[in-house]
């Protein structure tokens, strides 16, 4: 008995072993891809404080411009996810940052209405497939049981784009304004743009399609992860009953894909709402210096970032989801319908933004492996670009409704009431999915 426990061990140590020196190689460069990826797209935020009024925009204006970018993201991010399989991750990941950092490049020339809405869905068709092509990507190498606290590190990049980005942001503004005959919000666009080109150039070299063509890794640490990743396919037909079909077909009618849509379209009305127009909303408090602006809609994403990789680290422990995502969830709503109506001091606004930053960030990683973890092969792909489109979708919604409510009323206070009712939802219907399904279906034999 002990033999057999000993050896356990040391098989457990080597799965250890494997996985963290494929997520020292992984996570970090594709954490800094994403990063810049993110930047580009909310960056807007913080032009709108200069760019509204140079070009005479109403909210209204704005607020359909920073959402058509999810139109264009969600009519193809489909065909794109599809496309990362048939030219591979790699080539595919790099295309994609290069077009993306020129159409983000080029916004510095809006100067009409038309000109920004046509730049934003063209960006939001840029940059479809890149999100939902690493988590699927990140499927190729880590089995379910260990997707959350993997997603989890991965997704941490989208509160550090805010914590670093928004400060950065706040002082190209402040430093840039009438160097070399542009506008502060035009050199934003630019000076952001030239990593992501960069970057591009070193996915080609540095990433690897899949497991078996990683030369970084020995033959036997890729057999513990081929072997891993094969137990994970014969959970998911144990938890469909024996059957499982990875085609587009069979992912098409499976519901749980679309229910999954559904919550991941409530969270984001309210989550896109908060992180375009957080910069506004301080400026409104009474805040008027750039660089602060830039400090202060930082500090939720410094609490909600330490709160997700927690949620996310305590989810595989417990080898639970729901809850893990239900709870946030509540959070998340508390914390902002608290803020709304402290919408007049900028101390309790922003203490209680940070509470439903905490709440909102918490349950992304978790979420976001459930696609991966019920569906498999082509279905995989194309179901985590599905959710992740129509999810997304509601990054048009969000903002758009808060510009056209802040224009209507003067106040972004029952614009916020709605967002959180939004994010309210996501607890209840997220106990719709069997936890068969939705929870890691790890043998005894693998526990960690």
């Amino acid at each position: 008995m002990s033999e057999i426990i000993i050896e356990h061990s040391k098989a457990t140590q080597a799965e250890n072993k494997v996985y963290k020196k494929i997520t020292t190689r992984l996570i970090p460069f594709l954490i800094l891809c994403y990063f810049f990826a993110y930047l580009d797209r909310v960056n807007v935020g913080f032009a709108k404080l200069h760019m509204q009024d140079a070009l005479g925009f109403s909210n209204t204006v704005y607020g359909l411009g920073a959402g058509i970018f999810f139109i264009g993201y969600f009519i193809f991010e489909l065909p794109s996810n599809l496309l990362m399989q048939k030219f591979g991750p790699r080539f595919w990941i790099a295309r994609i940052m290069v077009t993306w950092a020129a159409l983000s490049a080029a916004m510095m020339f809006v100067t009409t209405p038309t000109s920004f809405y046509v730049l934003r869905f063209l960006l939001g068709v840029a940059e479809a497939g890149f999100f939902p092509g690493i988590v699927f990507y990140l499927t190729l190498w880590f089995p379910s049981w260990r997707s959350a606290r993997t997603l989890g590190l991965f997704i941490l990049v989208t509160p550090l784009s805010t914590i670093i980005g928004s400060p950065l942001s706040g002082l190209i503004l402040k430093l840039f304004e009438d160097v070399g005959g542009l506008h502060n919000w035009q050199w934003l666009f630019l000076i952001e743009a030239i990593p992501s080109f960069i970057l591009a150039f070193v996915v080609l070299r540095y990433l690897d399609n899949d497991v078996k063509s990683a030369k970084w890794l020995t033959d036997a640490e890729k057999d513990i992860v081929i072997r891993d990743l094969a137990k994970d396919l014969e959970n998911k037909r144990l938890a469909n009953n024996g059957k499982i079909d990875g085609s587009l077909k069979s992912m098409l009618r499976n519901p749980y894909v679309w229910l999954l849509s559904l919550i991941f379209f409530c969270f984001n009305i309210g989550y896109y709402g908060i992180n375009f127009w957080l910069p506004s909303i301080i400026k409104t408090s009474g805040v008027n210096d750039d660089f602060l602006i830039g400090l202060l809609a930082a500090l939720p994403y410094v609490f909600g970032a330490a709160v997700m990789v927690w949620n996310s680290r305590h989810s595989d422990l417990k080898q639970e989801r729901r809850w893990h995502i239900a709870i946030p969830a509540i959070i998340g709503c508390i914390g902002l319908v608290l803020s709304a109506y402290c919408s007049g001091s900028t101390f309790w606004m922003m203490a209680w933004i940070c509470l439903a930053m905490c709440g909102t960030l918490a349950l992304i990683p978790t979420y976001i492996s459930l696609p991966g973890a019920i569906l498999s092969g082509t279905a995989a792909a194309a179901g985590i670009a599905v959710v992740n489109s129509i999810g997304n979708l509601a990054g048009f919604f969000g903002p758009t409704v808060l510009g056209w409510l802040k224009d209507q009323t003067g106040r972004t206070d029952m614009g916020l009431y709605i967002l959180a009712g939004f994010i309210l939802l996501c607890a209840p219907l997220i106990f719709t999915i069997p936890a068969r399904l939705a929870n890691p279906q790890k043998s005894p034999d693998l526990k960690q």
